[in-house]
């Protein structure tokens, strides 16, 4: 969050509108926060139901879609950090995160519809991951879960839970969101673990970005 309140600032343009929403289902107590903490001046929303990533299709966060001043969506991405993250020490350390996406950002911004980094329509369309039935009933399970879970009802809101989780195992959305319940918090032991996982497999954890260094 810092690092785009700084970003935000060094822009400085009225017509550029920053949007970060929040997938928590602890809601403004669990992201108030950090939002806080990072004393940040752009719009700032808590999505409890995951609602943005259900839209997209986003399996994990931070992603992005830029959306010019006519309502059209010029590009999708994921994985948009805006530096190269290191996280742990030693053998345990991972480094995530890109060092080009805050240029192809600020290019955009300067130029508008003439900038390198603006998609067709088609690659934005490709760009979003298409919903199968499964995904579908997901989402709604998830919501539910977190209906449940908000009046206390916890037995019901882990059943619902399990099954978006078992209805779209490829989710990293549900599956982070599970382990901020845990002891460990979204970015232990469990959340290293799946990353080798899917680095094992060879899955992209992210969708590629088409931006060059």
């Amino acid at each position: 969050m810092p690092v785009w309140q700084r970003i935000y600032e060094e822009i400085n343009d009225p017509d550029f509108v920053l949007i970060c929403a929040a997938q928590d289902t602890g809601g403004e107590a669990a992201a108030g926060p950090i939002f806080d903490a990072a004393k940040a001046t752009y719009i700032q929303v808590v999505d409890e139901d995951h609602l943005v990533s259900s839209a997209f299709n986003f399996v994990n966060v931070p992603s992005a879609a830029w959306i010019d001043e006519d309502g059209r969506i010029v590009r999708i991405d994921e994985g948009t950090y805006a530096k190269v993250h290191e996280l742990g020490v030693g053998d345990q350390s991972i480094s995530f995160g890109t060092n080009v996406y805050e240029g192809a950002l600020k290019d955009w911004i300067a130029n508008g519809a003439q900038s390198k980094h603006v998609q067709s329509a088609a690659t934005v369309a490709g760009n979003i991951r298409n919903h199968s039935n499964d995904q579908q009933k997901a989402d709604a399970a998830f919501c539910l879960g977190n209906l449940f879970r908000r009046f206390g009802m916890g037995a019901k809101a882990d059943h619902y839970w399990q099954l978006a989780a078992d209805l779209n195992p490829d989710s990293v959305n549900f599956i982070r969101q599970n382990l901020t319940l845990s002891d460990e918090g979204s970015a232990g032991e469990q959340f290293r673990a799946m990353r080798e996982e899917f680095e094992r497999t060879g899955r992209d954890y992210y969708r590629p970005m088409d931006i060059e260094s």
